[in-house]
């Protein structure tokens, strides 16, 4: 089962708060702001072979404000025997279907070349390392607060490159607001 929590202003100072140890604020960071938090277990994209994610949970929040997005995805479950390996995880533009690597789209981009611009600044990389008892974090801040949508966080077999490429896909966490 997904859940998916969305807030305001009232509870953004505490979310940030909650956060401190990861996020700095900056001046007049008392501004409103809007935190989606979404939490579950990974589906399965490659559900014929077996991967460190198989029975992982999830938690993306998103902290936005009118500058920026502030994202910080949290990993429990993860093969223990990976620690140490880092993955490439983004934000993808389509829905996360259990099964079907495709349905989640390209990369979730801001950019307005033509081809896109693929990098840390116009799309949400959320990379991390596997820790030692199968957990893991990363978080993103981007220039930008991504539109509602129905989305995905992919998790993929390698660490982004310079272009924005990270192998296959094996896992995802609905993203939807």
């Amino acid at each position: 089962m997904f859940h998916r929590r969305t807030t305001s202003l009232s509870t953004c100072v505490a979310s940030l708060a909650a956060t401190a140890a990861l996020v700095v604020a900056a001046p007049g960071s008392a501004s409103a702001c809007t935190v989606h938090v979404f939490s579950g277990p990974l589906q399965d994209l490659s559900p014929s072979t077996a991967d460190p994610f198989d029975g992982a949970h999830a938690r993306l929040t998103m902290v936005a404000r009118h500058h920026g997005t502030v994202a910080i995805l949290r990993l429990s479950g993860v093969d223990p025997a990976e620690a140490g390996h880092r993955y490439g995880a983004h934000l993808h533009s389509g829905p996360c279907v259990a099964g079907n690597p495709a349905a989640a789209g390209p990369h979730y981009n801001v950019s307005t070349s033509t081809p896109p611009v693929a990098s840390p600044e116009t799309e949400v990389w959320l990379d991390f390392t596997v820790r030692p008892h199968g957990t893991a974090l990363s978080v993103a801040a981007v220039p930008f607060v991504p539109t509602p949508g129905t989305r995905s966080v992919v998790i993929h077999a390698m660490e982004t490159d310079d272009h924005g490429a990270a192998g296959a896909r094996l896992a995802c966490l609905p993203v939807v607001w």
